[in-house]
């Protein structure tokens, strides 16, 4: 029951943040970045990104009731996924100057998102379960 919760929040938010990179990707990276994407090679791997999150999510939706080996593998790569988006955005802020409105609260959202899915896999474990 808690993967399925799990794995339904992070195929409802990141169907948002794809839909947003494909669709408006110079407006999303100002909100997270605070500075638009001026290149369009910049545009394009933004877009390439939010088709990336957007299968992501698409993989989480349609393995919400799943709990063998491929769900806990799903939930293993989704905390590279998260722990690496926070940590690449909090470098994007501290390194880089980088400081849109919705940076810090993306960083956030990755860390607590990255530290359940730790925790469902330690239980899991701690069960003896795949």
């Amino acid at each position: 029951m808690i993967m399925r919760k799990l794995l339904t929040v992070t195929a409802m938010v990141e169907t948002g943040a794809g839909v947003a990179l494909l669709g408006l990707p110079s407006v999303t990276a100002s909100l997270l970045l605070g500075a638009a994407l001026e290149a369009s090679a910049a545009v394009s791997l933004a877009r390439v990104g939010g088709a990336a999150i957007l299968a992501l999510s698409i993989v989480c939706w349609l393995a919400r009731g799943e709990q063998g080996r491929a769900a806990w593998g799903l939930v293993s790569a989704i905390v590279f996924y998260n722990l690496a988006v926070a940590g690449l955005l909090a470098s994007a802020g501290l390194s880089d100057g980088l400081h849109g409105m919705l940076l810090w609260p993306a960083v956030a959202f990755h860390v607590v998102m990255g530290a359940w899915c730790i925790a469902i896999l330690s239980r899991s474990h701690d069960r003896g379960l795949p």
